[in-house]
């Protein structure tokens, strides 16, 4: 056995004997990388279509990233919340300015960290317009996530992720994703103070809001005089065509959670709040010790200003179309899928009903082939590779992914 792979398989070994076995990853040691481009420990390349679940939206590696992370870890990496440093205020004031909606933003560490914020935001404004406990709902919808904290898992309307960590928090409410009439109903009684959802689902099948959809949520809570919180942890950040994907929807939100492609690979998460509640919470009401620090926050400024260029915005259409045409071409020949849905470059192709669970084991066969792909439950294949990847790394992709789906086809 090789030196090389003697190693790897050590590594692997200290993967199952130590880690919490809450993954499943596949077999291989992941080094460096470079743009959309992996390799592993055996000097094998890869091309990645998943950009660690859509965070490295700007490849990995990215010069402009690496030089920023640089020079502020030998400047100042950490001071807490109890002090101020300008990294993070000046991510707070350029958030605010690229939102068009919020007023105030709350930063933190990760995705769920924003959504927990978010409905504890809710909670508070509730109670300050005099509310009762138990009118201060917030209604989500079935195919979300929204995050692995207790909270966050039940927003989260997918009994798999619940199931076993009872008693669950009370107070949320599950309606239809895309169904107005049900969600009519369910603020019908009154006691809802916020409808939380993300434009597009993401770990739900990568699953678009419907036209006018958006724009129907945020009528129902005027009516109801309840919040519109959007997640766009996933969908956000450039990755659906344009900075918010709200934006396309021409809706107006009250609250925004981002994380994932806001550091570009580095941990950060962040809760924008709009005027009706940016004043809610006040000193106290909450915090989080490495939320917002130096080091995080300055790869944020320079990802979020990359992310918001016109130049990313043209490249995600460019190739969200080359993906689409290049699925449906390869599809033609192997029969395996029934759409391709999604915005952007967060798209995801849906087996046919003959191929239903069984997405997990296409993944395998693209790894052996050089892609690196994801899933959106059982069904989808999803992919979201990095927005600014190129022409070549697209075209070498699709090839690779060919190999992989005309692998499959015969082994099924």
């Amino acid at each position: 056995m090789s030196e090389a792979r003697s190693d790897s398989a050590n590594l692997l070994a200290l993967g199952r004997d130590y880690y919490l076995p809450v993954y499943r990853p596949r077999e291989l040691i992941l080094e460096r990388g470079q743009g959309a481009r992996l390799w592993d420990s055996q000097g094998r390349d890869y091309v990645d279509f998943s950009a660690g679940i859509a965070v490295c939206s700007l490849g990995h590696c990215d010069p402009d990233l690496v030089a920023t992370l640089t020079a502020q870890a030998n400047m100042l990496w950490h001071t807490s919340n109890v002090f101020y440093s300008e990294p993070p205020l000046r991510l707070a004031q350029e958030l605010v300015t690229a939102s068009r909606f919020a007023e105030r933003a709350f930063l933190c560490n990760s995705g769920a960290e924003a959504n927990e914020a978010a409905i504890k935001l809710v909670r508070k404004w509730a109670a300050a317009q005099g509310r009762a406990p138990d009118r201060r709902v917030i209604v989500t919808f079935r195919g979300s996530f929204h995050g692995r904290t207790l909270a966050t898992v039940t927003a989260t309307a997918q009994p798999k992720y619940q199931e076993g960590y009872e008693p669950l928090p009370g107070g949320f409410r599950y309606v239809d994703f895309n169904d107005l009439d049900a969600l009519a109903v369910a603020m019908a009684t009154g006691d809802v103070a916020a409808v939380m959802l993300e434009p597009v689902q993401g770990e739900g099948g990568v699953m678009p809001a419907a036209p006018g959809f958006l724009a129907g949520v945020r009528a129902l809570c005027d009516t109801h005089d309840a919040l519109l919180v959007l997640d766009e942890i996933q969908c956000g950040m450039g990755r659906s065509g344009t900075l918010f994907a709200h934006w396309q929807d021409d809706v107006t939100p009250d609250i925004v959670t981002l994380a994932k492609a806001l550091g570009g690979g580095f941990p950060i998460g962040a809760m924008l709040a709009g005027p009706k509640v940016g004043q809610v919470m006040q000193f106290g009401a909450h915090g989080t010790t490495f939320g917002g620090n130096p080091l995080a926050a300055a790869v944020a400024r320079v990802a979020l200003r990359k992310l918001a260029s016109d130049d990313i915005a043209a490249n995600v259409a460019t190739q969200s179309q080359a993906l689409r045409d290049g699925v449906a071409k390869i599809d033609a020949s192997v029969g395996l899928f029934d759409q391709v849905r999604g915005r952007g470059l967060i798209l995801g192709a849906v087996l046919k009903p003959v191929f239903a669970g069984r997405a997990g084991e296409i993944l395998d066969h693209a790894a052996v082939n050089g892609l690196l792909l994801l899933q959106a439950g059982p069904d989808v294949l999803r992919l979201v590779p990095p927005l600014n990847i190129s022409d070549e790394e697209v075209a070498d992709g699709l090839a690779r992914l060919r190999l992989a789906l005309e692998s499959f086809a015969r082994a099924a």
